[in-house]
């Protein structure tokens, strides 16, 4: 099979090409590429150079592929529009010219985000979307124009992760690197919120998964790790994996949009936009849980990675790269 990548210089992305190069049943695999090749420099794959908003580039990029990952995406910007270009319009782009060229099969990766916190009951495809960030509002927008330019010949599976952790990450890494200095903010009271977490690998696993079993139309799934956790409980694993006793600092939820304000305002006289922003500070507030059902009975999903296991591969990766 041949495979087209967007996203495949990123976190998620990379992990996936790296998959596929080592998987027989992938003879090509191409990626877009803005500039950069990151993560995937050095290694045996097709380079087309552009964005996806070159029309023709994409064109020739999904000429003759059997399936399309499109794990592209923009998850912070201080304006809307920003993420909606990114999110929504590229999306669109790449599904028309799919359509057109006769692609069968589509993996599109969205986020919880799109559907809004879970509030004591996890999420499940049935639930509506009603997203509390602009990121959340772009995605559930993506997944709504899907399902309108859908045209019922190809497999179209979008999927649905939570947070996702592991190596190569660079922004829930923030978290690791206050813990391997032995601090560890919690929202709440390390109960409650709860969250659903998945490490990149069972994303990657997801995505193989939804190619073997894709059927033609638009189908959607949560993927998730197997549990569903507590910050008491991710603060203990990475305290042992760590070997350091972590100072757990609980924060109020009233307190986080205030702090994330003063660190955006901080952040803007040197013309950055931080991970911890006001439009965040919605989301961080919350619990995040969904169900992965769905995925286990139709796509037969099976999450091979623990926390423990998922966190301990994540951290000694960071100490491996002088990350941490």
């Amino acid at each position: 099979m041949k495979a087209f990548v967007t996203g495949g210089t990123g976190f998620i992305g990379s992990h996936l090409v790296d998959t596929l190069i080592a998987d027989n049943s992938y003879s090509e695999v191409r990626c877009l590429v803005r500039t950069n090749e990151k993560w995937l420099k050095n290694k045996p794959f097709k380079k087309f150079k552009g964005d996806l908003h070159d029309l023709p580039v994409l064109q020739s990029a999904v000429k003759d592929v059997d399936v399309i990952f499109h794990i592209a995406g923009l998850v912070k910007a201080p304006k809307y529009n920003t993420l909606e270009r990114a999110n929504v319009d590229a999306t669109e782009n790449l599904i028309r010219i799919a359509q057109k060229e006769g692609v069968p099969n589509i993996v599109v990766l969205s986020s919880l985000a799109a559907v809004g916190p879970s509030n004591g009951e996890p999420a499940n495809e049935e639930s509506p979307l009603e997203p509390v960030s602009m990121y959340g509002r772009s995605k559930k927008q993506m997944e709504e124009l899907i399902h309108q330019i859908a045209d019922g010949k190809s497999a179209i599976t979008i999927l649905r992760p939570p947070a996702v952790y592991g190596p190569r990450e660079d922004q829930i890494y923030s978290f690791f690197k206050m813990a391997n200095n032995r601090i560890c903010p919690i929202i709440g009271d390390g109960q409650h919120p709860k969250i659903s977490m998945v490490y990149v690998g069972d994303v990657v696993q997801a995505c193989l998964d939804a190619v073997e079993h894709g059927r033609r139309g638009v189908e959607t799934y949560f993927i998730s790790g197997e549990s569903i956790y507590t910050w008491n409980e991710i603060r203990e694993t990475t305290s042992r994996v760590l070997g350091k006793k972590l100072l757990p600092i609980y924060v109020k939820p009233g307190l986080v949009k205030k702090i994330a304000g003063g660190i955006e305002k901080a952040s803007s006289f040197f013309g950055v936009y931080p991970v911890i922003n006001r439009d965040k500070a919605n989301e961080l507030v919350l619990e995040w849980t969904c169900s992965i059902d769905k995925a286990k009975n139709e796509l037969n999903f099976s999450p091979e990675y623990s926390l423990g296991e998922g966190i301990s591969r994540t951290i000694h990766w960071y100490q491996k790269h002088h990350w941490l």
